[in-house]
């Protein structure tokens, strides 16, 4: 979408309110016939720490590998990488200094869904999902629960937390702990100011998170998000990540879509759902990555969020992959970024930012 496209259709989005829940089509098949008109799989599209993640899930699909199984085995590369700070081992901790993980994930054939939350001690949670998905009647597990499940299918414990976070954690410790996530009647967190000031004093901190999303050859669609989440949380906080609908959807007559950034903002707009409903009404994915952000954007109302010109002070990405092989992304802000393999070459790019 060209910026004179990108201006009409906010100018329009401003004239109308944007529907959480559109209709779908009267059925797959008028869907189907659309999909056919377009290159289709295989692709794999991510979040933008996910350029690693894209090219494994691709000669997954390629070896023959549900969807599934690659976008699992392309995330776990970030997951198990403790340079990355932002997902599974080496990710920064809640503020007790204690790694907890989120993750979801969606087979499209079956519609089927696994996800654990605040999940400590195992570094591959994307891979406990799957295992939530494919071995139990349940969709989600948690804390304690999640651990056992995962020590009961021979997943090891090990400490999470690297000497690199640890040591931003007790750096935030030291300077950014007034900062924290606690709220009273007339305190509210800025985003945009904390992670100004940790940047200034060099503490890492950023919401973290890799979404991955794969069409194979046969247009099934599977998709993951895993996250250690949102850098020194109150300890059992969840975001969005492991959230079905929010996080991360999965339609397989329509498409994938997943989220990174404020997870708040996106649980409370099933972000992931309200994209693939968009598509499945018709839109690009860019356009719905869009519509979502606006929709975010009308129904963000606490002031602490927003800057003096009434834009939010924090950002959220969207991805989307429709089933006929187009896809897309755009953010709040500038700075947004995403991978995705056309089953030629793997490159990375800007997101589309509804405000420039």
């Amino acid at each position: 979408m060209n910026d004179l496209n990108r201006r009409a259709f906010l100018a329009a989005g401003a004239a109308a309110t944007v529907p959480l829940i559109v209709p779908l089509p009267a059925s797959g098949a008028s869907l189907a016939r659309r999909a056919r008109q377009g290159r289709g799989g295989p692709i794999v599209l991510s979040s933008g720490n996910g350029l690693r993640a894209v090219v494994k899930a691709m000669d997954e699909i390629k070896a023959g590998a549900d969807p599934v199984d690659a976008v699992v085995a392309g995330v776990a590369i970030v997951e198990n990488d403790p340079g990355d700070m932002s997902v599974g081992y080496g990710g920064l901790p809640n503020e007790d200094g204690v790694v907890q993980l989120d993750a979801s994930v969606m087979h499209g054939p079956s519609h089927k869904a696994g996800s654990v939350g605040a999940l400590e001690n195992i570094p591959n949670a994307a891979a406990v999902a799957l295992k939530v998905l494919r071995r139990t009647d349940h969709v989600m597990l948690v804390g304690a629960g999640a651990l056992a499940f995962a020590k009961a299918h021979g997943f090891k414990e090990q400490d999470m937390l690297t000497d690199q976070a640890r040591e931003a954690w007790l750096k935030w410790k030291e300077n950014l702990n007034q900062d924290d996530d606690w709220l009273n009647e007339e305190q509210h967190v800025d985003r945009d100011a904390r992670a100004e000031r940790a940047e200034r004093l060099g503490i890492p901190y950023h919401y973290g998170t890799i979404h991955c999303a794969a069409l194979n050859e046969s247009g099934d669609i599977s998709a993951c998000t895993t996250t250690s989440g949102l850098s020194y949380k109150i300890p059992g906080r969840v975001g969005d990540s492991p959230i079905i609908g929010a996080g991360m959807f999965v339609d397989n007559e329509v498409g994938a879509a997943g989220a990174t950034g404020r997870g708040e903002a996106v649980m409370q707009s099933c972000g992931a759902f309200q994209t693939v409903q968009h598509m499945a009404n018709g839109l690009e994915p860019e356009e719905a990555c869009l519509k979502t952000l606006k929709w975010i954007v009308d129904h963000t109302k606490r002031r602490s969020l927003l800057t003096a010109g009434g834009r939010p002070n924090y950002n959220v990405t969207m991805y989307a992959l429709r089933k006929d092989g187009k896809w897309g992304s755009a953010c709040l802000l500038k700075g947004g970024s995403f991978a995705v393999h056309d089953g030629t070459q793997a490159q990375h790019l800007p997101s589309t930012p509804l405000f420039e």
